[in-house]
């Protein structure tokens, strides 16, 4: 593990700095109309790590809502930043691939070999996503309901009241871990690897101090999560099928005989998958009720806004900010022609900030009338299969919050992701203050 990296007074690493002045079309710290339209890229992660790629966005939704960059450190790529063109390209997986990329994330030659089903097209695709959805089954979410709130109520009543604590380790990260050990049957006292590899695979080696080097990065996956996972699959191919994921996937007729890559490539999708969406939007809520009192207040006079604030405040967080798409023919978006082989990314975060569809989109309004109208969760046959499960982790954990908390506060600068994919915290300084 790396050392712990020193701040200035913006809450900015010096490496984050030296990083993005080494990058193709520096943009970090710039007025977005101080540089040509063509040499926009963003794809920079320091934007994310400092939260000033809105401006960009809105540079490009305006001027040129289907943008190519020829020159990034992820090689050329096409952007799709309005809204309704991200769900012409989302819908018509048969022109747009999502083999073998699905996002903008460069991958050594071992993880390339790597896939997972988020990463095929049907009839594949269809067939092992159909194999684990089982676990996200009505019936199934209404077991899981009262296990999710007695284990949100114990993290609850441990926070030490009156004190400084990181919010996204002490709530956020528990949370989630203790989710996903309970999705995957996976060993309780052990269920602290699984946040881990999750931040792993979704690393940039050498930049976000998760590993430092590709090596790394592939040894961690294939030499620490994979024997792992092989031992629980061992196991549970011999015993009757049952409703973890590691159960469906051994006895799926689609997924029983998987090579040992593709079985680490489709754990890597519901790890980070399970982990990113809820784990980002609390902490995320958290902040933005902090910068919106006036809805903290309507929140406290009235609970019941509990389940519309949810998908508000996924809209607003947008965990996973892209996915990318292959064209497997010559096409066109908006009025511009895509080359067979370019590659597509869909801003899930540039979209959901369109304001040609979202009413009002930089407000915050936790009452908002159509507050599923978002992008977070993709749409088509990609979309998120977990996303009802992550809304009910949200509102139950909303729910409990409330009944304890008249105030969670936030008490310093937020540590952000330093990620183009994921849009998250490290670290989120706050004091509880109970009712």
């Amino acid at each position: 593990m790396s050392s712990s990296p020193t701040f200035d007074k913006t809450g900015v690493t010096a490496k984050v700095v030296a990083q993005a002045e080494t990058m193709a079309n520096n943009m970090y710290g710039k007025d977005p109309y101080s540089i040509p339209l063509e040499d926009i890229d963003p794809s920079q992660p320091a934007l994310f790590h400092t939260n000033t790629m809105w401006g960009f966005f809105d540079r490009l939704r305006k001027e040129d809502p289907v943008h190519y960059c020829k020159n990034s450190d992820n090689g050329p790529y096409w952007s799709i930043t309005k809204f309704n063109d991200i769900m012409e390209v989302e819908a018509n997986h048969t022109v747009f691939s999502s083999d073998p990329q699905i996002t903008l994330l460069q991958r050594s030659e071992e993880l390339q070999s790597t896939s997972s089903f988020i990463a095929m097209d049907e009839p594949e695709h269809g067939n092992q996503r159909r194999t684990v959805q089982g676990v996200v089954a009505p019936s199934n979410l209404a077991m899981l309901e009262p296990i999710i709130r007695e284990r949100v109520g114990d993290i609850l009543d441990s926070l030490p009241v009156g004190e400084t604590f990181n919010w996204v380790d002490r709530v956020s990260i528990e949370l989630t871990t203790q989710m996903l050990a309970t999705l995957f049957d996976f060993p309780f006292e052990e269920r602290h690897k699984l946040p881990y590899w999750s931040d792993v695979a979704t690393s940039r080696p050498g930049i976000d101090g998760v590993v430092e080097s590709e090596e790394e990065q592939f040894r961690i996956l294939s030499e620490e999560c994979l024997p792992a996972f092989t031992k629980l699959w061992n196991q549970r191919v011999n015993e009757p099928p049952s409703n973890d994921l590691i159960s469906m996937l051994a006895h799926g007729e689609s997924t029983r005989d998987m090579q040992p890559m593709q079985f680490l490539g489709n754990l890597m999708l519901l790890i980070v998958g399970g982990n990113d969406t809820t784990r980002n939007s609390l902490s995320g809520g958290v902040l933005v009720l902090n910068e919106n009192p006036e809805q903290y207040q309507k929140l406290r006079d009235d609970v019941s806004l509990i389940p519309t604030m949810i998908p508000e405040i996924i809209r607003w967080q947008t965990p996973l900010t892209h996915m990318a798409r292959t064209a497997l023919e010559d096409t066109t978006v908006g009025g511009k022609n895509i080359k067979k082989g370019d590659l597509v990314v869909m801003w899930y975060v540039s979209g959901n900030r369109d304001e040609e569809v979202i009413e009002s989109p930089y407000e915050f309004r936790i009452d908002r009338k159509r507050p599923r109208q978002h992008l977070s969760f993709g749409f088509g046959i990609h979309r998120c299969m977990g996303n009802r499960l992550a809304e009910m982790q949200l509102r139950i954990a909303w729910e409990e919050i409330m009944k304890r908390f008249k105030f969670v506060e936030v008490v310093g600068e937020p540590v952000r992701s330093h990620s183009t994919f994921v849009k998250g915290f490290s670290d989120l300084p706050v004091i509880v203050h109970p009712v």
